[in-house]
């Protein structure tokens, strides 16, 4: 049984596994931008993978965060350690969609009206980190508008992995913890 100094606090493993997570990211993204360079996939084969491994990615980002909104109510943990736990999950899909976009752009720089063909490429990622946030944040308004299937595909995907984050974990956590709470409560009767 934990003792009251460290019950609801999370354990060190979820530190880990963010750092493993973003690492996995930032490879994923770089390995994207290998074979963009080398050119030597047709554009539509290249949207797919970027398109599936944005589905890859917003399954996983889904399923953890169900898993963690599990925990959390299981172990009592506190609101604010769960909300920092969702912030570090909504910052890795930020970067990650931010990624997806970049990618989509370095292979058609029309898959984004708003955004120059002449960007430097720092301009570039900074653009789709912009409209990224904008993105998860519901703020509803771009000046960057994606133009082709693919770009409009992984656009729609974080939007809606963005209300479902927000709004049914976020906004409802107590009810949702009181929720699964009761539900263990009734199993284990």
């Amino acid at each position: 049984m934990a003792d009251a100094k460290t019950q609801g606090k999370p354990p060190l493993i979820p530190v880990v596994r963010n750092i493993v997570e973003v690492a996995l990211i930032v490879a994923w993204w770089l390995i994207l931008l290998q074979l963009i360079a080398i050119g030597r996939l047709s554009e539509g084969y290249m949207s797919l993978i970027i398109v599936v491994g944005c589905l890859v990615k917003t399954a996983f980002f889904g399923t953890e965060n169900v898993q963690q909104l599990q925990y959390a109510a299981k172990q009592n943990v506190s609101h604010h350690h769960f909300l920092v736990w969702m912030a570090i999950n909504m910052g890795q899909m930020v970067m990650s969609f931010a990624f997806d976009f970049y990618c989509l752009h370095r292979l058609n720089p029309n898959s984004f009206a708003g955004m120059s063909r002449e960007l430097d490429p720092n301009e570039a990622l900074f653009d789709c980190f912009y409209l990224s946030t904008l993105n998860f944040s519901f703020f509803g308004y771009s000046d960057i508008m994606p133009q082709t299937i693919a770009a409009r595909f992984v656009n729609l995907t974080e939007i809606v992995i963005a209300f479902v984050t927000v709004i049914f974990l976020l906004s409802d956590f107590m009810s949702l913890r009181d929720s699964l709470a009761s539900k263990d409560t009734a199993r284990t009767r």
